[in-house]
């Protein structure tokens, strides 16, 4: 591993931490059933409560702390083999991919059906999108 991959590496594990963080505070709302601090907005609940909000009864913000989670174990682990140096990127692209396609269905949800933007939620689908972004960039520079 370089020192530049390094970096990035660092610099997503940095990102995993916002976003984990940002998803643990949607589901511990969701989990003592309690209004989101949204500045006096009612939007955040709107959209929390929606239906919109869960699938299959598991509240999204589980699934995105889940998601968080296993991102940043992955990046830890990546340090541990070399066989793991190698493919931990890839799987890490093809789950904030994942991550970055379901946040754009949410945000068109948001927007286009539910006329309401929670910036939890944004925070969150930026976030992925900048872990997506450096993944690409790590796989570019990863060695033949």
């Amino acid at each position: 591993m370089s020192i530049s991959d390094n970096k990035w590496r660092l610099a997503s594990l940095l990102l995993v931490v916002i976003g984990w963080f940002d998803t643990a505070y949607l589901s511990y709302v969701k989990v003592i059933n309690s209004k989101i601090y949204c500045g006096g907005s009612a939007q955040c609940d709107i959209v929390n409560n929606s239906s919109y909000s869960e699938v299959s009864g598991v509240p999204i913000a589980y699934i995105g702390f889940t998601a968080y989670l296993v991102i940043g174990l992955l990046h830890i682990l990546e340090t541990r083999r070399i066989s793991w140096q190698r493919n931990v990127p890839l799987v890490i692209f093809g789950l904030s991919l994942t991550g970055v396609l379901y946040s754009a269905y949410l945000t068109y949800i948001e927007i286009a059906v539910l006329k309401a933007i929670c910036p939890y939620c944004v925070v969150s689908a930026v976030v992925m999108l900048l872990i997506f972004l450096i993944s690409i960039v790590r796989l570019g520079s990863q060695p033949s």
